[in-house]
């Protein structure tokens, strides 16, 4: 987003408590602004997001397309892309660029749970950074999927070629250079992803 002369990757609108949108009301309004890329946070701030640009488009579509093929032939779970809204337990409803919940969470879900912003956290996330994006926010946004229960999380940045593997009760490792792969450990069994598709 350009204001002026100055680029935003993200616009954060903060509403009074009597003005705050329920988990309905946050749902319709997202419907009907579709142009518009839009999470909230614990806070219930709004936060519009700039569209990617087209790199980061086909990069996501590349990891995106590896996930869903592998869960076609290990059929454990459902894959989402980087359109669809979580609301996660601690209130925020975010939108991980790529995501993965297993049959038996997904099942539990009545069906509207499943047509509105599901309420759960994914057991796997993906979040691809583009170069406008700011480290510690992305960091942040990774700690709070943890903390609402994702099981595996993976924090990618082209731009450093750097990969940073989020997991329950382990520090965060970081893996150098696109040259190598992630592998999905006990969360996606026998999944991996070749690092040099996001170069």
């Amino acid at each position: 987003m350009i204001i002026g002369e100055t680029y935003l990757s993200r616009i954060t609108l903060c509403f009074p408590k009597s003005m705050q949108m329920s988990d309905d009301e946050f749902f319709d309004f997202a419907q009907e602004n579709p142009d518009l890329k839009m999470e909230r946070d614990r806070f219930h701030h709004v936060i519009l997001m700039a569209l990617t640009g087209g790199k980061t488009g086909n990069r996501n579509a590349e990891i995106t397309a590896e996930l869903t093929l592998w869960n076609r032939v290990a059929q454990l779970g459902v894959v989402f892309d980087s359109s669809t809204g979580f609301r996660l337990p601690n209130g925020a409803v975010r939108s991980p660029d790529a995501a993965f919940v297993t049959t038996q969470r997904w099942n539990a879900l009545t069906d509207e749970q499943q047509t509105k912003f599901p309420p759960l956290c994914p057991d796997f996330v993906v979040e691809l950074m583009s170069t406008s994006d700011d480290l510690a926010d992305a960091d942040a946004k990774m700690q709070e999927y943890l903390e609402n229960g994702a099981r595996l999380g993976w924090l990618l940045s082209p731009k450093t070629a750097e990969a940073c593997i989020y997991k329950q009760n382990e520090q965060t490792r970081v893996v150098r250079g696109f040259t190598q792969s992630l592998s999905g450990d006990d969360v996606l069994p026998n999944f991996t992803l070749d690092l040099n598709i996001l170069r």
